[in-house]
């Protein structure tokens, strides 16, 4: 029997449509947390919600990893948006991650993770370019995706699927200052959040597949306070339904 893919989210919003599509789920609890096992699109696979931030993400990397030995781990959910052109509506595949919040200098580098040598983790290939495939076709029709209520509350019109560097940190970034800071200091980073770093430092320890597939609920500056959960619920959690149902459907099914 083929290991198992782990599917996890930091909100409830942003796993319960999932949840409502696992057939079989049974739940399994450890750690505080509800582990969800069962299939979705014909695959073995774990459905988590972490909770917010790193330290939770990083306890709940280690219990898929021990227990329920995972062969992959896919992070889904919502980001605030930080480079130009990465607006709300729209989609990040990471390629890399790092921690934005880690600084031991001056004994280590800004942004090094002590006695590791590295401050950037790279997210899974792979994963990442066959979940950005079936995120180009899906968000052709945002429309069908979410429907027209959503449509025209938040405007996610034309979105677009971008590629590259996903910030994670402690704190959520909602000021303009605190996001011009960031941009200045990590220019090539397009998308902070606040789980996704820790998690693929953990799968990096372990040797296991990571990636993370983020929609833009904001551009992480004094706007940042708008109608958050509905977005989540209404927009990001459709979101990641359906490009996760996507690419678990584009899986062999006799992948080990």
């Amino acid at each position: 029997m083929s290991r198992p893919v782990a599917i996890v989210a930091a909100m409830h919003e942003e796993l319960s449509a999932l949840l409502a599509r696992m057939p079989d789920e049974q739940r399994v609890r450890v750690a505080g947390r509800d582990f969800w096992v069962g299939h979705l699109q014909g695959q073995p696979v774990v459905a988590v919600l972490s909770r917010i931030g790193k330290v939770a993400a990083a306890v709940t990397a280690t219990v898929l990893l021990e227990r329920f030995g995972v062969r992959a781990i896919v992070f889904t959910g919502v980001a605030g948006g930080l480079a130009p052109g990465v607006n709300v509506g729209d989609v990040v595949v990471a390629t890399e991650l790092l921690q934005h919040d880690m600084d031991a200098s001056p004994i280590f580098p800004k942004y090094e993770v002590p006695l590791m040598g590295r401050s950037r983790f790279a997210a899974d290939a792979a994963i990442g370019d066959a979940l950005a495939a079936v995120a180009e076709g899906a968000l052709r029709d945002p429309l069908h995706l979410v429907g027209q209520a959503a449509v025209d509350e938040f405007n996610p019109r034309s979105p677009k699927v971008h590629r590259g560097l996903l910030v994670s940190g402690d704190r959520f970034v909602s000021t303009t200052a605190e996001s011009a800071a960031l941009q200045r200091d990590l220019p090539d980073a397009l998308a902070v959040e606040m789980e996704g770093a820790a998690m693929a430092q953990a799968c990096h320890d372990y040797g296991v597949p990571f990636a993370a597939l983020r929609t833009i609920s904001d551009r992480a500056d004094d706007a940042a306070h708008g109608d958050f959960t509905r977005f989540v619920a209404e927009v990001a959690s459709r979101y990641s339904l359906a490009l996760i149902e996507a690419w678990l459907a584009s899986l062999p099914r006799d992948a080990a």
